[in-house]
Formats: structure tokens, sequence, C-alpha cells
């Protein structure tokens, strides 16, 4: 008998519902407080009325990781399902605390051998790769194979977004350098995305329009070195904009397989309302 291994995300990998149940993925769920009031993700709350309730708030919502005995609950009765090893995979260490907590539950659960693994990202991105790990972990992959593909996976991919308001990342504490780039950024679009786990300025960009043109770019050169093959766009409550990019893109490179994913209220606390990014790997 080859291992039986089960893979474990969290919720801000925004996987449709669909692919968590045919792939029999497991996840802990972060939360968002909003005015007092806490929000399971996916359970109490989801995108849509997320950006209703934050209109209205008196106080900017803050979030908050999965407490570890949560993981612990879920690796032990994964281990009495009959688990030998758990990939336990987690939105990025230099945003959240959910990768260390899945650390420190693996220590305390006996029995099963669980190995968490910082996805360096959040959303889709990270999605891509828990799905990833998932179909191979059905066809009955090795986790050495796994965390070797999801390494490829990590190395191949790419993320950049843009937000209509950087006050939001900077209030939550998630923009490094925030305060400098703020300062001179009165009108400009800039370009962020994930460096060393952490959100950093990419590039300053004058308008909207550039700065997508500017990430098509650096798309089309992924695209030319074999790096792109599957694609995000991901949205925060602006779906007509991402389709109408999505259309565009996919014209311009039909080799790659594009799809609308969402930013989901713990992430879109961070980001705002009307965010953008594109996401691409290998397959």
């Amino acid at each position: 008998m080859g291992e039986k291994i089960a893979i474990v995300t969290d919720s801000t990998a925004y996987l449709p519902q669909a692919v968590t149940e045919e792939l029999e993925i497991y996840s802990v769920a972060l939360s968002v407080t909003i005015d007092g009031k806490s929000y399971i993700e996916d359970k109490d709350i989801e995108e849509h009325s997320f950006y209703d309730l934050v209109k209205n708030a008196k106080t900017f919502p803050t979030t908050s990781q999965p407490a570890p005995g949560e993981f612990v609950s879920l690796y032990e009765s994964l281990r009495d399902k009959g688990f030998d090893t758990i990939i336990s995979i987690h939105l990025s260490s230099g945003i959240s605390g959910t990768y260390q907590n899945a650390i420190s539950a693996g220590e305390l659960v006996s029995g099963v051998n669980v190995i968490a693994y910082d996805s360096e990202i959040a959303c889709m991105a990270m999605g891509m790769m828990v799905e990833k790990a998932a179909h191979l972990a059905k066809d009955g992959a090795t986790s050495d194979t796994i965390l070797s593909n999801l390494d490829a996976m990590k190395q191949a991919l790419d993320a950049y977004f843009i937000v209509d308001d950087l006050n939001h990342l900077a209030r939550g504490g998630r923009l490094s350098n925030a305060q400098a780039i703020i300062g001179s950024l009165l009108q400009i679009k800039p370009i962020l995305h994930f460096e060393d786990t952490k959100i950093v300025l990419f590039e300053k960009i004058r308008t909207q329009k550039k700065a997508l043109r500017r990430i098509e770019a650096l798309l089309g050169e992924a695209v030319a070195n074999k790096t792109a093959q599957q694609a995000h766009i991901v949205q925060g409550n602006c779906y007509e904009k991402a389709e109408a990019w999505k259309n565009e893109l996919q014209k311009q490179y039909p080799t790659v397989d594009f799809k609308i994913s969402y930013f989901g209220p713990v992430i879109a606390t961070h980001l705002g309302e009307g965010a953008l990014a594109l996401v691409w790997t290998i397959k």
C-alpha cells in the first residue's frame, strides 16, 4: 500500500466548492471582524455580502487566522480516517500566521506526518497549487512527488495586482514600506506583487489602463518562457471588468487556460473593492 495523503488548505484559496468536493480537499477557515462581529469565511460571510457590510461599517474590518486548535482537530480527524500524511498548503507566511499555526499543530498531533507548505501567495494563485496537489494525491503520487510539483509551480508562478485604494493595505499592515509609497502615489496606479512572502510595490504606473497593459506584457514574457499555461483573473467586486479583460487576454494568448476568480472577504479586507489581479503558473 502506498501512503494515503490528505490535502489541506485554508479558506483564502477561494477554490470552487465543486473542486474541493470532487478532489476531497480539506480546509480551515480564516475570519473577518466587522464592527466587533466575527464572521467565518465561506460559512458566515461570502464575497457579495462582505462588500455591503464593509460599506456600512463604522470601523475598518480586521482579519484573524484559524486558531491552532482548529488545525489540531482537523489533523486528528484525518489521522483517524486513515491518512498517513497531510500536506497542509497555506497563504503566505509574510501576511498571515496561518502557516505557522499549521506547523505548530503538526507538532502536537501524533500518528500522522504533517507537512506544512508555505505557498508564499494567496487566493487562486495558491488555489492552483492546492488543486494540483489534490489531483496528484488522488492519483496515488508520493508526498515527495507532490512537494516537488508544488515547488515547480511556485517557481513558475507570478501574480501582479492593482488596487483602487492603497490605504486598506497600509491600515492592515500588509504592505511593506507603505507610507513611503503612498505619499508619492496620489495619482498613480501601482502594480503590486509578492516578493519573499510579502506584498511590495512592483512598479508605479499612471493609469489603470497602462497598468493592465504592463501586466499583459509580463504575461506575454511568461507565455514565451512556457511558465504561463493556466491563469486566473482575480477580482474584487468588479466582475464585468475582469470578464472584459479575460476576453481580451484569451484572444491574445490562446494557449493559456484563463479563468475568473475572486478575492474573498479576508483578502478583500486588505485589498479593498475594485482590486484586480492576474496570476499564472504551469499546469
